[in-house]
């Protein structure tokens, strides 16, 4: 039993030994985590959150008053370009074109028959020139022979006067002509006249159905049959059919945040995801950056504001869709990641390694002027630069940190590019976070290659 207990004892010693030797190898030694700089192509994206729009829509206003008759669309419909898709009773209007039109109807048959009194008139005078041909062919004949002695003169004065009343003829003739055209050409004028109310009439019966501008999609029909439509001012209620959308050219309207604004410019590609078409990514390019500020509280812009209480602000971007999409409606709420800057094959580094360090500070440490390097003297005149801690070996090949500065360059979503100070294939320290800002220069590292657990709606 002694013995056991001796044995026991002695394992438990060699035990404590080897903790002991193994705390006090590790002590000093700082646990960080690690990444290796690569090579990779970056983007730097730009999100906003919005509703699909078309680029065009009409709202269909009332144009006559009166009682909806017949809506042969409804919301969700597809509709072509000059189809009617609403009536408002029309009796009268539809009363007084008839009546023109069988206005208009006599009026061309008085102008036929006007046409054929012309006829008349010049066959008459054709008529009244052969006869007073005749009688001057008399009175010639007359003359002569009067003259000769041969013609009594009461036989001379009827050829004469037969002739002056022929001549009266053809006069009357022709002026029963002239009068017959004069009386078709006031008819004409009559008739354009006519046709002139009916086109007012046309108009009339027109104004009160409404008719698809273009090919669409119906959005919104506040209105039912029987119920009584006035004109008036267009969205005001009793005032509006239907409002039509040209879904040939959609667009995607985000609000941007006012940091990324600048970085936004005409002509970058864009992708745009619809919450109710979840998988589906759509592209399109940026066709319109706001220069008005919004408050993101009521979406008004800041020079129509009357409060000048200070706030984040928004900008609109629009973005237009490459191509007609059938499966989208206006107002579907989507997400926007406009591409702002695209880099192939660069070197680059997670964005979390990056810190700001002041290298003076390590120097003065590593000549071993520890109370230097902590005096609040130096501490105020620290000039700190960006940086990594690259992970660098000793002469023993033990793992220190050395801050190296870097110039970066675009930003991707997770990672950042190096300009300066790094090559590919060089170890750096990612974190976390709170070791990564206390982190000196110089430091004994381990590399953790336990996985951080992030606690629920935090962060490491």
């Amino acid at each position: 039993m002694k013995k056991i207990l001796l044995i026991i004892l002695a394992v438990v010693v060699a035990g404590g030994l080897v903790a002991f030797m193994v705390i006090k190898q590790q002590s000093g030694y700082t646990k960080v985590l690690t990444a290796t700089i690569a090579r990779e192509d970056l983007s730097t994206v730009v999100s906003g959150t919005g509703q699909i729009k078309p680029k065009t829509y009409v709202v269909l206003g009332a144009t006559a008053m009166g009682r909806v008759t017949h809506l042969y669309v409804k919301e969700g419909d597809l509709v072509k370009k000059g189809e009617t898709v609403a009536t408002v009773e029309n009796v009268q209007q539809q009363a007084s074109l008839s009546s023109q039109e069988a206005a208009i109807s006599a009026a061309r048959t008085d102008i036929l028959s006007d046409i054929a009194a012309e006829k008349t008139a010049e066959a008459n005078v054709e008529h009244a020139k052969a006869d007073l041909e005749q009688k001057k062919l008399d009175w010639d004949r007359a003359q002569a022979l009067y003259s000769a002695g041969i013609l009594a003169k009461q036989d001379y004065d009827a050829k004469k006067a037969a002739y002056d009343t022929d001549v009266a003829t053809v006069s009357q003739a022709v002026a029963q002509v002239n009068q017959a055209k004069a009386n078709t050409d006031s008819l004409r004028g009559h008739l354009q006249m006519q046709v002139a109310t009916l086109r007012v009439n046309q108009n009339a019966v027109d104004l009160t159905m409404a008719v698809a501008p273009f090919d669409g999609i119906v959005t919104n029909e506040p209105v039912r049959e029987g119920e009584t439509v006035v004109q008036g001012i267009q969205n005001t209620e009793g005032s509006t059919f239907m409002t039509l959308a040209d879904m040939s050219v959609v667009t995607a309207e985000v609000k941007v945040d006012e940091t990324d604004i600048v970085n936004i410019q005409l002509g970058q590609p864009a992708d745009v995801t619809v919450d109710a078409l979840p998988g589906k990514v759509f592209k399109g390019h940026v066709t319109l950056v706001g220069d008005q500020a919004l408050l993101r509280s009521t979406g008004i812009a800041t020079s129509q504001s009357t409060t000048g209480t200070e706030e984040a602000k928004d900008f609109k971007v629009v973005v237009t869709l490459d191509g007609p999409i059938d499966e989208l409606r206006p107002g579907l709420s989507c997400t926007t990641k406009i591409t702002t800057a695209h880099k192939p094959n660069v070197l680059s580094l997670p964005i979390q390694a990056l810190t700001m360090h002041d290298p003076a500070l390590d120097a003065a440490k590593s000549k071993g002027d520890v109370q230097a390097a902590t005096s609040s003297s130096v501490q105020a005149k620290s000039n700190p630069v960006q940086g990594v801690f690259v992970v660098d070996k000793d002469k023993k090949g033990r793992l220190r940190a050395k801050f190296i500065p870097v110039t970066t360059g675009i930003t991707g979503a997770t990672n950042i590019e190096v300009l300066s100070g790094l090559n590919q294939g060089q170890e750096v320290v990612t974190g976390p976070y709170k070791t990564l800002r206390d982190l000196k220069g110089g430091s004994l590292l381990k590399r953790d290659t336990v996985k951080v657990v992030l606690p629920s709606g935090g962060s490491s």
